[in-house]
């Protein structure tokens, strides 16, 4: 190789490398106009979108606001027709108030002649009557004051006759209206301490989500409320009270199938007839899969066996209630408690059991309301082919029939501890206390006493007074006073008996 080549190479490499560099600032300012071009594009789509989508945009509100426009337009219309035709009847109220105006002013006028021929008549009338007394008192020859003490001894006289006889008519009277006037008394107390356990019982409430939820719950002209109502069988009640709806009727069945159906509704979104009837078909079945469920349970933790047609007759007390207390539970209670007393005189506990738990199946029996619910449940499972003991039981629980087996007692004894026990009929612990702790400050508060102790749940008062201030007489007045004054300040179920203990005592010390 030459010296020349040699001083070349270097040359040629650097002219390589200046082409190579300049073809690549080429090529990069290539790629970055096709870029430019291609951002250009993108970006001039993305604006014709963009304004595609802005008109789009425009055409929808300008719609809504003309709907919303027609909406108001056809909502004044309405109040505009309102509004003329309330402005019609003011004009006739108007014209006829006139009429009766023109009509008073009248009779006004007609009344005011009639008053001066009235006062004009009058005064003849008395001086009529002065001239006929001076004429009766020459005839008589007797003074006016002299007739009049005469006629007022006859008359006192023959009063006290009569008295006599009506307060011997008004006695009779009063024997044979005694038993009808007991009743109705009798009524109007259980009316007047039922009212608020009554207007508790019959009354569910529904929470809401926001108050719109009442505008869709009643639906277009009230058709979805009315639907509702209808398939459901109970009355719902929408006032001003907020995001709260109340369900009324006097069968809990039907207000826990609305209940439930309601909330389902809500939820749900959709409210309309069809929509209506089908969810509450559907709860109807849950429920009374859940009643048979029910009755099957209370067999099994009982350990008794019976018929399965007896499921939903047991489980359908869950619904039923009296006086506060659950009627399922109740019977559950009665069973055990029969159970046990059975278990003590050593009788058939599973007879007692079963008679227990179906006491008071006669309340989930739908009859024709003839006969209590102890005959209506006895003559339904006699069909069930079940022992005549049970039978018995069952029929005489509340008295209707003579009881002939020992099971029949233990019924009536283990019921009357289920709902007489402290807090069975919807009294909590705390209002138990409070009413024993009234019934002995209303003893302490009458003068004479000096101790009063309220025992048996409530049921009696003892109350012990002092010797020296109270006489026997008196006693009885305490005791009658205290009597009266519990009935008129207190609500309590039953009767509370009051005793008045007086004792005298001697003491003396042997030293």
């Amino acid at each position: 190789m030459t010296p020349l080549e040699i001083a070349l190479y270097p040359s040629l490499l650097v002219i390589g490398l200046v082409i190579g560099y300049v073809i690549r600032v080429f090529y990069a300012k290539f790629r970055l106009h096709s870029a430019e071009e291609k951002f250009k594009e993108v970006l001039a789509e993305a604006e014709k979108e963009a304004e595609a989508k802005k008109k789009e945009m425009l055409f929808e509100a300008k719609d809504n606001i003309i709907q919303e426009r027609k909406q108001l337009e056809r909502e004044f219309n309405e109040r505009n027709a309102e509004l003329q035709q309330l402005q019609r009847r003011l004009i006739q109220k108007e014209d006829s108030l006139d009429k009766k105006y023109e009509g008073l002013e009248k009779k006004e006028k007609d009344f005011a002649l009639l008053q001066q021929e009235f006062q004009k008549k009058s005064q003849e009338l008395q001086k009529a009557y002065e001239r006929h007394l001076r004429e009766l008192e020459k005839v008589a020859q007797m003074t006016a004051e002299e007739a009049k003490q005469q006629l007022l001894t006859e008359m006192v006289e023959e009063a006290k006759r009569d008295s006599i006889k009506l307060i011997k008519q008004i006695e009779e009277d009063a024997r044979d209206e005694a038993d009808s006037k007991a009743r109705e008394v009798i009524v109007a107390a259980i009316e007047r301490n039922a009212a608020e356990v009554t207007a508790e019982k019959t009354i569910t409430t529904v929470q809401l989500p926001n108050d719109e939820m009442k505008g869709r719950i009643i639906g277009r002209e009230g058709r979805n409320i009315r639907a509702f109502e209808s398939i459901a069988g109970i009355d719902l009640i929408i006032d001003d009270t907020p995001e709260v709806v109340v369900i009324s009727s006097f069968d809990p069945y039907r207000r826990e199938v609305a209940k439930i159906a309601l909330e389902r509704l809500i939820v749900d979104g959709r409210i309309h007839p069809g929509r209506i009837e089908e969810v509450i078909q559907k709860v109807e079945q849950e429920i009374n899969q859940e009643i048979v469920e029910l009755g099957k349970q209370a067999c099994i933790d009982l350990k008794v066996t019976l018929p399965r047609d007896l499921y939903p007759y047991i489980g359908r007390l869950r619904f039923r209630t009296s006086y506060g207390q659950n009627i399922y539970n109740h019977s559950i209670e009665v069973a055990n408690i029969a159970g046990m007393l059975a278990g003590e005189i050593g009788s058939n506990v599973d007879n007692a059991k079963v008679a227990g738990l179906l006491h008071d199946i006669g309340k989930s029996i739908k009859s024709n309301g003839e006969g209590s619910h102890a005959l209506v449940g006895a003559e339904v499972l006699r069909k069930y082919g079940l022992e005549e003991g049970v039978i018995n039981a069952i029929a005489a629980h509340h008295g209707e029939t003579e009881p002939k087996f020992i099971e029949a007692s233990l019924i009536v004894a283990a019921d009357a501890i289920s709902a007489s026990r402290p807090g069975a009929r919807r009294e909590s612990f705390e209002d138990y206390i409070k009413r024993l702790h009234t019934l002995e400050s209303i003893a302490t508060s009458i003068g004479g006493v000096d101790k009063a102790y309220a025992i048996q749940a409530g049921r009696e008062i003892r109350i012990f007074v002092n010797s020296e201030q109270i006489n026997d007489e008196t006693a009885l007045i305490v005791a009658r006073d205290i009597a009266k004054k519990i009935e008129s300040t207190m609500k309590y179920p039953g009767q509370i008996k009051v005793t008045v203990i007086r004792e005298t005592r001697v003491v003396e010390y042997a030293r």
